[in-house]
């Protein structure tokens, strides 16, 4: 029976970032992961492909669109799509690879299989037993479906099967309209796909800015995607080629159907803990399924944590990193924390779009007075210069005190350029002392100074 110090079960960016810290503090550790490779579903069938499909197809789009205005004549490029499945393969084989180098470097021990947990302070892998003085759940999510819809990963697939169809479908329909659905959406309309996406709300990306919501819906459609709002899936019906969806209007409960080849089911995730024994174990659960913790990520079972999709909070790459550390720290000895009022989102669609902190409707809702800035992309030089003057930067600032509050950015690199924001709101930064800080030019950071500016005497450019 081997011992350790800390077992992590789940080797995703919560688990594998946790194992790797708690070894840099020097705790005998082992992860669990059950997978072929390491990294968790981001790595293998999330985050990482999706990215990879995401740029491989923002180029063709560029050659199609932008490269005659540029001087770059000639055809455009055919699709072999099962030359872009290897790149994509290849991009998920160097980066999971990488983690396994992590392990070994850190002396970290890999148990291969499923575990359970039959009791606090033992770990069940197969037929052997481990022992550990602290277990930390990492288990991650799993794609959530619908009353009535039957996935089968060929015709109605969930984020998994989307990422390796046999060939790009001529219909695509997407249940969903949040930033998996969009994302995905926006890969095979590069693509020449008909996508339509069917949004049980009346706005997309749910509990984003309203005004981000309304301009990011304008540039989607634009680019050929095709909404359904209001709108209640009913059931779909997949025969071996074709897929048939069925939906209601919330607005009069009229009854439509939409044929596809392929429906992609994107509405939501939820946690993924099957197979552990936690109810065995008495682990205290949230209302809405989720392990419950304490500030320390420790559940109601002692030497039992939790981090990531599994708990509250949103379910990003990100945030469980940043927990795994954290609880890495907790486990030896010290002092964990975690900023969850500074915690990104960005979607990777092209314009980008990513946000931080507070939103208009939230601080209404809070009764806070603030200030907006806002700076279009129009007005910065090098966006204009790339035909990427789609979208603006908003930086809302306390009213009284210029702290910065949050911020709402579509377009180019925005996923990179909120973290300007992100550093300056870690360190309590007004809007002034953002807009002060020297920006070079000619760069798609300006228009983050400009937005700043624009919260006291007034943006530069515009």
């Amino acid at each position: 029976m081997s011992s350790y110090d800390v077992i992590i079960i789940g080797s995703g960016p919560g688990g594998y970032v946790s194992a790797i810290r708690c070894a840099q503090l020097g705790l005998k550790t082992a992860c669990v992961e059950g997978r072929e490779t390491l990294g968790g579903t981001c790595l293998n069938v999330g985050c990482i492909p999706s990215k990879a499909l995401l740029h491989a197809t923002h180029m063709l789009h560029e050659a199609e669109h932008n490269f005659a205005d540029m001087g770059l004549k000639g055809k455009s490029p055919s699709v072999d799509w099962n030359q872009m499945q290897a790149y994509k393969q290849n991009t998920i084989d160097t980066n999971t690879k990488g983690i396994e180098f992590l392990f070994k470097k850190n002396k970290i021990d890999w148990i291969k299989g499923w575990a359970t947990i039959p009791e606090a302070g033992k770990v069940k892998v197969g037929d052997e037993i481990h022992e550990a003085k602290n277990i930390i759940i990492a288990t991650g999510s799993a794609p959530a479906s619908l009353p009535g819809v039957e996935v089968d990963e060929k015709i109605v697939v969930t984020s998994t099967g989307i990422l390796s169809l046999n060939k790009v479908p001529k219909k695509l329909v997407v249940i969903g309209a949040g930033v998996i659905g969009l994302e995905i959406g926006s890969v095979y309309a590069r693509l020449g796909t008909e996508v339509t996406v069917v949004e049980y709300l009346d706005a997309i990306t749910p509990g984003m800015d309203g005004e981000v919501q309304k301009n990011f819906m304008k540039l989607l459609k634009k680019q050929g995607i095709k909404f359904i709002m209001g709108a209640a899936v009913q059931s779909t019906e997949a025969t071996k080629t074709k897929a048939k969806v069925t939906y209601k209007l919330r607005k009069d409960e009229s009854e439509h159907t939409l044929d596809a080849d392929v429906v992609l089911v994107a509405t939501g995730r939820k946690p993924f803990y099957d197979g552990l024994g936690i109810d065995a174990l008495g682990v205290e659960m949230t209302k809405r399924g989720q392990i419950a913790v304490n500030d320390h990520w420790q559940t109601s079972v002692k030497g039992i944590y939790a981090i990531g999709d599994v708990i509250e909070g949103p379910m990003l790459a990100h945030k469980a990193e940043d927990e795994g550390m954290a609880v890495a720290e907790v486990v030896a000895g010290k002092h964990g924390h975690v900023n969850y009022g500074v915690i990104p989102g960005v979607i990777y669609t092209h314009p980008e779009v990513a946000n931080v902190g507070a939103t208009e409707e939230g601080l209404k809702e809070a009764g806070r007075a603030y200030k907006v800035g806002k700076f279009s992309f129009m007005g910065n030089a090098r966006a204009k210069a790339v035909f990427a003057g789609d979208g603006f930067v908003k930086i809302l600032a306390d009213k009284e005190t210029d702290r910065i509050l949050g911020a709402h950015i579509i377009g180019p690199g925005a996923g990179d350029l909120i973290h300007e924001v992100c550093v300056a709101m870690e360190f309590g930064a007004s809007a002034e002392d953002l807009a002060m800080t020297c920006h070079a030019h000619p760069t798609y950071s300006e228009a983050v100074r400009e937005a700043a500016l624009a919260c006291g005497n007034g943006a530069i450019h515009m």
